[in-house]
């Protein structure tokens, strides 16, 4: 591993922000990868696909680097929700979300063609949101404007005012990488961390 180049396959700030935690040496290259589901495609298999899909792509631009690619998928009763994108679509979610449990699946996956590995692994968390009025919703999205997060939320900021409770083993999974995970793939791959 110490031979080979790190790379985040991700143009998410969010990403970079969680692996700048390692303090190990890394580039980012945006992986380009078309993230519409499949048909009947279900949440989990949506997250670990598409993590695979952008390692794999930036993995064939770089075959011998250990490539890191990940993805988050945000269910709501078997329905996964796409990133809002605007306020609108922002504030349909959160009042779909008012009292209810959402899950959120993130995968994270190394990939390497040189030695042929690729190792994945998906975590789940369950955010549970206290109910929340139309001022509180308004109010949170004019501070916050989460509009490129699954969810329509940032765990990491005001984000965290909406929940009544988070369950997860990795709680930074939520926010976009798995770091309790690709902690112990990257030893697995040889990397040594702390």
């Amino acid at each position: 591993m110490p031979n080979r180049k790190l790379i985040l396959a991700s143009t998410s700030t969010y990403r970079r922000e969680l692996l700048d935690r390692f303090s190990l040496p890394y580039s980012v290259e945006s992986p380009g990868t078309d993230e519409v589901p499949l048909a009947k495609e279900e949440p989990r298999s949506l997250a670990e696909r598409l993590a695979c899909a952008k390692a794999e792509a930036v993995a064939l631009r770089y075959p011998d680097a250990w490539v890191i690619g990940s993805d988050q998928v945000a269910e709501r009763d078997g329905t996964t929700l796409g990133k809002p994108g605007n306020h609108a679509t922002a504030i349909e979610q959160l009042r779909a979300a008012s009292g209810r449990n959402l899950l959120f699946h993130t995968a994270v996956c190394v990939r390497c063609i040189a030695t042929n590995v690729a190792l994945l692994h998906c975590d789940l968390t369950e955010v549970v949101f206290r109910v929340l009025d139309s001022d509180s919703i308004e109010r949170y999205l004019l501070v916050e404007r989460p509009y490129d997060c699954a969810g329509s939320f940032k765990s990491e900021g005001l984000g965290i005012t909406l929940f009544d409770s988070i369950r997860s083993d990795d709680p930074t999974a939520l926010i976009g990488l798995p770091l309790i995970a690709l902690a112990r793939i990257l030893r697995e791959t040889g990397l040594r961390l702390p």
